[in-house]
């Protein structure tokens, strides 16, 4: 009975412990996931800015906008983040760059803000309801899917891309 009683003990205490934090837990990771990003921005020639390696595909400019887009909306739809709206049509690396950079550290702010215990409040979503951590899963898999692609069309122009981040 001893046994049964820490059993349940340890797995109560550890799921607690485990959702304490997970703002942090994803601060950290959402500024790793940038550093990396940019740095893979970085690599790219701006001249290499408009390849596509397939017709249907997405040039490297318009993946970064992309990823800076979704991130926008999640972030200010969900988490009221201070964004500040750019345009992007004629928008050049450095510029495009810069922009990233501010949406990331907006979403994070306004990360920051949210306490761990309101991570489970259920939010609209078109998929249809999701907690609030789900979304910031969401933000970090969207970003982490394109920028996989932004690897291979490094690869695919011959550039090396940056030594992984991980957490």
């Amino acid at each position: 009975m001893k046994n049964i009683f820490f059993i349940v003990f340890a797995f109560v205490t550890y799921s607690i412990n485990a959702q304490q934090g997970s703002v942090a837990a994803f601060n950290e990771k959402w500024e790793n996931s940038k550093n990396y990003l940019l740095e893979i921005a970085q690599s790219m020639p701006e001249d290499n800015y408009s390849y596509k390696p397939t017709e249907r595909e997405m040039s490297f400019k318009e993946q970064l906008i992309h990823i800076r887009q979704n991130m926008d909306w999640l972030g200010k739809t969900y988490f009221d983040a201070d964004i500040t709206k750019v345009e992007t049509e004629s928008i050049n690396k450095e510029e495009l760059i810069k922009a990233i950079t501010e949406s990331f550290d907006a979403v994070k702010i306004a990360v920051i803000e949210v306490p761990d215990d309101k991570l489970e409040e259920k939010v609209d979503f078109f998929k249809g309801e999701k907690s609030k951590l789900q979304i910031l899963n969401l933000l970090q898999d969207h970003v982490t899917h394109h920028r996989g692609q932004l690897i291979v069309y490094l690869n695919l122009n011959n550039i090396k891309p940056p030594k992984y981040v991980g957490w």
